[in-house]
């Protein structure tokens, strides 16, 4: 019986060879950890999605473990020590601390773990593949300076001080300081990276400044819940813009919202992006570069019809 079994899977195994034109030596793809900021953000959802798309087309077979580790550095320290416990082959990983999680990088590598960092660099990982977030903050904030004629107070509606978020902000301080009749009242509250972090936020800026023109929101679901407070306390006449490119807020751009532009993120790109490079590191195959960055562009009301977002056909 024993023999029988051996013969089926000697033949199984080399017919999958030769179908698949697989090299004998290739380490085959079986199980993804996946810790992300939090999988209540819409974007992060998706990130996770993409991911095990292409890991399912390398391999119909593979596990993917997806865990929200709700922007708690010791949580996803766990996490990840939970990962190289169970001996994944690929840890796919949106840091809420880019620099204090280089330790636990380490230690899934020195576990031979490929660490592939996305949409947030993290020290010590494989490689990262993100958005070009300089770029999308600088876009975000360039349509405020334009809209308010170089003129006018705006804030700066912070975030978790992640990698992303902390590019989107110095792209768009790098517009401001350029357009001086532009006055920042404040940059530095946490939005939470969600509608409702970002309607409080809003709600005590409406109450501080009764003059206020612009917003810059360093996510969609903080501009969401920022338009969702302005609208409570009967304010208009603010500018907001964000970014992501979500289909929130392609329905936002089509309705009288305050929400006028987001620069566009592909988080279902991204992660299949980042599946795929590390496929082939697991493979011996490194990548030209270590960061790739991925282009950032601006949807408004203006072309939000023409625009092939999140939900895009592949």
């Amino acid at each position: 019986m024993l023999k029988t079994k051996i013969v089926v899977a000697s033949v199984a195994i080399a017919f999958g060879i030769a179908s698949s034109g697989a090299h004998a030596d290739e380490r085959k793809l079986t199980s993804i950890g996946a810790t992300v900021g939090s999988l209540g953000n819409p974007y992060l959802t998706l990130l996770v999605q993409g991911a095990e798309d292409k890991a399912k087309q390398i391999n119909p077979n593979v596990k993917l473990t997806a865990v929200s580790a709700d922007y708690d550095l010791n949580k996803q320290f766990t996490q990840i020590d939970n990962f190289i416990s169970a001996h994944v082959d690929m840890i796919f990983l949106n840091s809420v601390d880019p620099k204090a999680i280089e330790p636990a990088v380490r230690k899934a590598r020195a576990a031979g773990i490929v660490v592939m960092a996305v949409d947030v660099a993290s020290a010590g990982a494989n490689a990262t593949v993100q958005t070009n977030n300089v770029q999308a903050g600088e876009l975000a904030c360039d349509y405020i300076v334009k809209k308010l004629g170089g003129k006018g107070a705006m804030i700066i509606e912070n975030g978790p001080q992640v990698s992303s978020i902390v590019d989107r902000v110095k792209g768009c301080k790098s517009v401001l300081a350029k357009a001086p009749g532009i006055k920042v009242l404040s940059d530095d509250q946490d939005g939470k990276a969600s509608r409702e972090g970002g309607m409080n936020v809003m709600q005590g800026y409406l109450t501080r400044y009764p003059k206020l023109d612009a917003v810059f929101a360093i996510n969609d679901p903080q501009a969401i819940g920022s338009d969702l407070a302005a609208k409570q306390l009967h304010r208009s006449g603010i500018v907001i813009t964000s970014v992501d490119g979500s289909p929130e807020v392609e329905a936002a751009l089509k309705s009288d919202s305050l929400i006028q532009a987001s620069a566009s993120q592909d988080p279902y790109l991204m992660a299949q992006k980042a599946i795929s490079i590390g496929y082939d590191i697991m493979n011996g195959k490194a990548p030209a570069r270590e960061m790739t960055l991925m282009p950032s562009t601006l949807v408004t009301r203006e072309n939000v019809g023409s625009y092939k977002g999140w939900t895009a056909p592949r």
